[in-house]
């Protein structure tokens, strides 16, 4: 399984990563499924997990299933996460202090380990970051060992600003075929030194196979992109384009099915499309509209 460095972490990841929201707990899945999940990854070489405290029992399962491999992964988690809310109209997320030091210190106990090597920020806006000393109280904990890189989910029109502020060691970014408004700043976030995590690589890959959602349909049927297939199901020219990004470090992708993860390994395994495909998958598609804001 091809391998990236995360920018400026030096972490050597799997370009395929696992993302665990889809093991959170709000679809049937008994334990043993998770754990031959979680476990399975692993035998299969990933070694990139990200999950969040917002993911219901994803972090517990983690720690249950595969905290005694801890040493064979690179774990991230993230932080902001209003978890301990105790009134329906609290906010979902929260940004002092004590929030955070108590997320971190939930999420350590939840995936029974003492350090986790990627902690970010939960999409905040760039006042909720700044008005809260979020940086320092996040450089608070990387002193103390509890996360060794600090870093940040995020989108536009948030990321131009922190991708300028130079603090963050990683972002994770959406991107895909059919969401390519960050394209061009992942490879500003890239060229900055920082490692990217791209989230959302299948994003309505699946969906668009299925035939459940018109918008993407319409958009994939416009750009004609089952021309440039070549075999390929539509799942995996999506995730293969997410994978020719020249800066896509590592793309988390989630599924609570082992039937999926068997066959993103096997695409992931093809590698990157060609330099042609790519290139006039992105001009067919920037024709319809979809393309870098």
């Amino acid at each position: 399984m091809e391998k990236r460095v995360l920018g400026r972490t030096g972490l050597t990841v799997t370009q395929l990563g696992f993302g665990a929201m889809e093991i959170r707990g709000h679809r049937e899945m008994s334990e043993e499924d998770v754990g031959r999940l979680l476990n399975g990854l692993l035998d299969a070489g990933i070694n990139f997990v990200d999950t969040a405290p917002d993911y219901g029992i994803s972090e517990e399962r983690i720690g249950r299933h595969i905290g005694s491999r801890r040493s064979e992964y690179y774990l991230a988690t993230k932080c902001g996460c209003n978890i301990f809310a105790t009134k329906p109209d609290e906010p979902h997320h929260v940004w002092n202090r004590d929030l955070l030091l108590r997320n971190i210190d939930e999420s350590l106990r939840r995936l029974k380990t003492d350090y986790v090597d990627i902690w970010q920020c939960h999409n905040p806006s760039v006042e909720d970051v700044v008005n809260n000393g979020v940086v320092d109280v996040m450089r608070e904990v990387q002193a103390t060992g509890k996360t060794k890189f600090i870093s940040i989910s995020s989108t536009s029109p948030h990321l131009a600003e922190y991708i300028e502020m130079g603090c963050f060691d990683t972002f994770q970014i959406p991107y895909s075929a059919l969401e390519r408004r960050h394209e061009d700043l992942i490879t500003r976030a890239a060229e900055s030194g920082a490692g990217v995590i791209i989230r959302g690589g299948v994003a309505k890959g699946r969906i668009a196979e299925d035939r459940n959602d018109p918008g993407a349909v319409d958009t994939w049927t416009k750009a004609g992109l089952d021309d440039l297939l070549g075999g390929m199901s539509r799942a995996e020219f999506i995730l293969r384009f997410t994978l020719s990004h020249p800066y896509c470090h590592t793309t988390i992708v989630g599924t609570a099915n082992i039937v999926h993860l068997k066959n993103n390994i096997e695409y992931a395994a093809h590698g990157p499309l060609t330099v042609d495909i790519y290139e006039e998958a992105k001009r067919r598609l920037a024709e319809t509209g979809i393309r870098p804001e």
